[in-house]
């Protein structure tokens, strides 16, 4: 598979690296949480990130003073799995260079099927600051140095992946809502499907081995 890099211009669908921010005193924060043996590890929102100075600059540049949190996803993957969406835009900035697999909101196609060619890979080197926009479906982000794994900062709204609301289902939409602002498409081969996520990806599951 393709990987791009983030400053290629077939990025540009999918978001924009966001320039004017210093990044030192998150990255640190963030590289003195333990990686888990194995798998990944995800936290909405964590107060020694959130205690960082990029924290109010991010949430009034970025995203315009609407209240946030700051959080960090976190561990090994090289796999697709999963995609998801929020309705905006979330901020990554990875201690580590780490890649991202991503597709189009508007690829879902009928049924809420999307087909896994449509997903490309995208490379985000350390420090950057990197925008990924509400129409763009993500996931877990995949480490490059297996050794390293990847610890990514995750900035978006505050409650976002919190507790999912209670709701009758009214449109087909409604059943891709796993939690409070995540709309999300499994791989019936993912772990998430198992657990009652929608299957919503055909093809192969990406695994960029």
């Amino acid at each position: 598979m393709h990987i791009y890099s983030v400053f290629d211009p077939e990025f540009k669908p999918y978001g924009k690296v966001l320039a004017g921010y210093d990044t030192t005193a998150l990255l640190k924060a963030m590289a003195a949480i333990p990686l888990p043996e194995s798998g990944t590890a995800y936290e909405p929102g964590i107060p020694a990130l959130e205690a960082a100075d990029i924290f109010p600059e991010l949430r009034d540049r970025a995203y315009g003073g609407m209240p946030i949190q700051l959080g960090m996803c976190w561990g090994h993957n090289r796999k697709l799995n999963c995609l998801e969406y929020h309705r905006d835009s979330e901020v990554n900035i990875g201690t580590e260079d780490f890649i991202l697999l991503l597709a189009r909101q508007e690829e879902i196609g009928e049924g809420m099927q999307l087909d896994t060619e449509k997903v490309k890979a995208f490379q985000a080197p350390a420090g950057a600051v990197v925008e990924v926009y509400a129409t763009t479906l993500h996931y877990a982000p995949c480490h490059v140095d297996g050794a390293k794994g990847f610890r990514v900062a995750v900035a978006l709204p505050l409650g976002t992946n919190t507790a999912k609301p209670a709701l009758e289902e009214k449109d087909p939409e409604d059943k891709l809502l796993r939690a409070r602002n995540k709309w999300l498409l499994a791989h019936g081969d993912a772990p998430e499907a198992t657990d009652g996520a929608w299957v919503g990806l055909r093809g192969v599951n990406i695994d960029l081995g």
